[in-house]
């Protein structure tokens, strides 16, 4: 079974993300913030990691960069508030494969990481390109 790491800064989120994914993933852990993400994700090394943007102490487009300066092979799928085409392209230039939007969360998120796994892309479609 996949293993996933979980970063949001909102319990309530981190809390549905889970729901969703104990059925067809493990999920390791969990980080509240980017500083907690870039140790939690060194220390367990994922094959996914599920990451929010804006979070405090670093951002996770930040902790992607370093994670991906530390030699991480995890894939990333951002899960995020933010539609606009920059927020999507920074995520890309850092490694991303995945791009869901928090209102997509429930139809996007476990396809999102499956395609992940399988080195391809997923963005939400509700995303303008």
């Amino acid at each position: 079974m996949p293993t996933v790491l979980v970063a949001d800064d909102h319990s309530g989120v981190r809390e549905r993300v889970l729901s969703l994914l104990k059925p067809s993933f493990e999920v390791v852990g969990t980080a509240d913030n980017g500083s907690e993400l870039i140790t939690e994700a060194l220390r367990l090394r994922p094959d996914v990691i599920v990451l929010d943007i804006s979070m405090p102490l670093r951002t996770g487009i930040e902790a992607a960069h370093e994670l991906r300066e530390a030699g991480l092979k995890s894939r990333f799928v951002f899960l995020t508030v933010h539609e606009q085409p920059a927020f999507l392209e920074a995520c890309f230039a850092e490694g991303a494969l995945g791009y869901v939007t928090k209102s997509h969360i429930q139809k996007d998120l476990v396809l999102a990481i499956h395609q992940a796994i399988s080195g391809h892309t997923f963005i939400s479609p509700s995303i303008p390109r």
